[in-house]
């Protein structure tokens, strides 16, 4: 379920995925967990590929999930410390906030968060999640989330290092988040690792 039927959903969203050749299973994961205020969204890519790049990745959603309310700093302090014992992964995790209208986010490792705004006048026209070197599980660098204001049409992308670095250029953001998910993959996909690409549209206060 995306929201409760009694809450309009704060956002529309699509996934797309595609394992390494040969592999039968994705190491990357995502979440969209809606919250009373707000949306928790995470992409996870678990080292590697194959069952234990796979076990990793679900045992840190599985935190993510399970604790969805804490902080987007708690959340991957928790997903280290469960994570001690596997191959670990590299996330990017972002908390939409219903009453501020803001996300915030930060990544360790190398899964890319932009932000493309709505609105073409804004300056700038776009941003992207800080990323900090380091391995959830093994090596955690100093966590520092961004706090970023959102607008109504506002696009989040996702994508773990399976797409090509250069997949927002030239894209056309008005189209449905699941239609741009499965264009980002089928166009920039490098085919030497697992590869997923979420993509989420705020929607905005009901009443906007």
């Amino acid at each position: 379920m995306r929201q409760a039927a009694d809450h309009p959903p704060l956002i529309d969203w699509g996934v797309a995925a595609r394992p390494l050749e040969g592999q039968a299973v994705s190491g990357d994961l995502h979440l969209v967990k809606p919250l009373d205020h707000g949306v928790l969204l995470a992409v996870v890519d678990g080292v590697g590929h194959g069952g234990e790049a796979v076990a990793a990745a679900r045992a840190a959603v599985a935190i993510l999930e399970q604790f969805a309310g804490d902080s987007i700093i708690s959340l991957v302090n928790r997903c280290h410390q469960a994570l001690t014992k596997t191959r670990g992964v590299v996330m990017t995790v972002a908390a939409l906030s219903e009453l501020e209208q803001t996300v915030t986010w930060l990544g360790v490792g190398n899964v890319e968060g932009r932000l493309l705004r709505s609105d073409s006048r804004a300056a700038p026209s776009s941003e992207s999640v800080l990323l900090r070197s380091g391995l959830v599980g093994y090596q955690l660098p100093a966590l520092h989330a961004s706090v970023i204001p959102l607008t109504p049409g506002d696009l989040l992308i996702f994508a773990t290092d399976g797409i090509r670095a250069a997949f927002a250029d030239g894209m056309n953001a008005s189209d449905a988040p699941r239609q741009v998910a499965a264009r980002i993959l089928s166009q920039h996909f490098k085919g030497t690792d697992d590869a997923l690409v979420l993509v989420a549209r705020y929607l905005g206060l009901p009443h906007e």
